[in-house]
């Protein structure tokens, strides 16, 4: 009975008369719960969700990535759905594609609690999560029971090693995880820039990079043996940095993406800092949400100019609204996605920003999402 009113209030908050009601009476209810209970509490209740038919998409927002058609380039970030719990309810969310994960190869804690804090006044979430989840049989497992014909959103896999995985084992880590599940997946993120996994921003180097992508692009099957009907031979392989590099190191991981045939680059992952975006807090962890907007918009503005508009990039970082979308488009990302957004805005967040999209297409003077994109001028 809990699970089916939990849904009923969802699918109203999804609703474009309903949009106040998250933000009115089930966020302050779940805001009296601690970040990571309100989380859980939530996945719970979208894994109970069926397998909703989707609503179709305006065709101005279809688009075609990595040979791989979108209904439109709306995605959920990684970090929400972590062991692939709630598929059915991103494709009634009306998500063109979920970035799931981040998944490890062996089950794990993560780090001790309290390790997720609100920053309510700005808008903004600090977590050091470090990675916990069920592992990958867990998520193979789960992704073995959807029905991907009926599925709307595309799925990308975000890939991370275990914690207590040495060095010199970490590309094994990877090349574990695409064997045993990239035959689910449309994309392979590999997260190579995660601040709550210690020494993994170090991978994010063009040399140690390469041993990463080559383990995995090693491990990667045939097309004959995926799952994903219309995949293109070579599966994507994308790779996410961090807001936190400076411009030299911008340029060498596009340098190397460049070299290494890298399909697409997530820009970005959580930030470190904390004074330079205006915010004061003491927690340790990844800072996401509005604070991280102008930095993103600028990671992703370099990173599209450094590969020349050749490498698809996937915007990411304080999106809250179709202008923060279109913006982070017109840097350069041909796809974009949220998740802290969703915790202040509500479920109903996609679909907002995608009416918005189709009316700022309009204004601007675009037959479609992929005339936007880089469209901005050079800063």
């Amino acid at each position: 009975m809990h699970g089916v009113r939990a849904r009923r209030k969802i699918r109203l908050a999804m609703r474009p008369e309903h949009h106040n009601l998250y933000t009115r009476l089930i966020r302050p209810l779940m805001f009296r719960l601690d970040p990571e209970t309100a989380h859980r509490f939530t996945i719970a209740a979208l894994s109970l969700m069926p397998l909703l038919p989707r609503s179709d998409d305006p065709p101005e927002l279809a688009t075609k990535i990595f040979d791989i058609p979108f209904a439109n380039p709306i995605g959920l970030a990684a970090g929400v759905d972590k062991d692939a719990r709630a598929i059915r309810a991103w494709n009634a969310f009306g998500f063109g594609f979920a970035e799931l994960g981040t998944i490890t190869p062996r089950p794990q804690p993560g780090n001790s609690p309290p390790r997720m804090w609100r920053l309510a006044d700005h808008r903004a979430l600090i977590n050091r999560l470090g990675f916990p989840g069920a592992g990958m049989e867990a998520a193979a497992a789960r992704l073995t029971r959807i029905p991907r014909d009926r599925l709307g959103p595309r799925l990308a896999l975000n890939f991370g090693p275990n914690k207590d995985t040495p060095p010199e084992r970490v590309a094994e880590d990877y090349a574990v995880l695409t064997r045993r599940l990239a035959r689910f997946a449309d994309a392979i993120v590999v997260n190579l820039s995660s601040p709550n996994t210690p020494g993994l921003r170090e991978w994010q180097a063009p040399d140690r990079m390469r041993a990463i992508v080559e383990a995995v692009r090693n491990a990667m099957p045939s097309a004959a043996n995926t799952v994903i009907a219309d995949a293109p031979h070579r599966l994507p392989l994308l790779i996410k940095i961090a807001p936190d590099l400076d411009s030299s190191q911008i340029s060498a991981v596009c340098a190397a993406a460049i070299d290494l045939a890298i399909d697409g680059i997530v820009a970005t992952n959580t930030t470190l800092k904390r004074e330079e975006l205006g915010v004061s807090a003491a927690f340790e962890g990844g800072l996401s949400g509005a604070p991280l907007l102008a930095r993103s918009h600028e990671v992703i503005a370099q990173a599209y100019r450094e590969t020349h508009g050749r490498i698809p990039i996937i915007g990411v970082g304080g999106i809250a609204s179709a202008d923060d979308a279109y913006g982070h488009i017109r840097a350069g990302a041909s796809l974009v996605e949220f998740y802290t957004g969703m915790i202040y805005r509500g479920p109903g967040l996609g679909r907002e920003i995608k009416r918005g999209l189709v009316r700022l297409l309009a204004r601007d003077g675009f037959r479609s999402i992929s005339e936007a994109v880089g469209s901005a001028p050079i800063e």
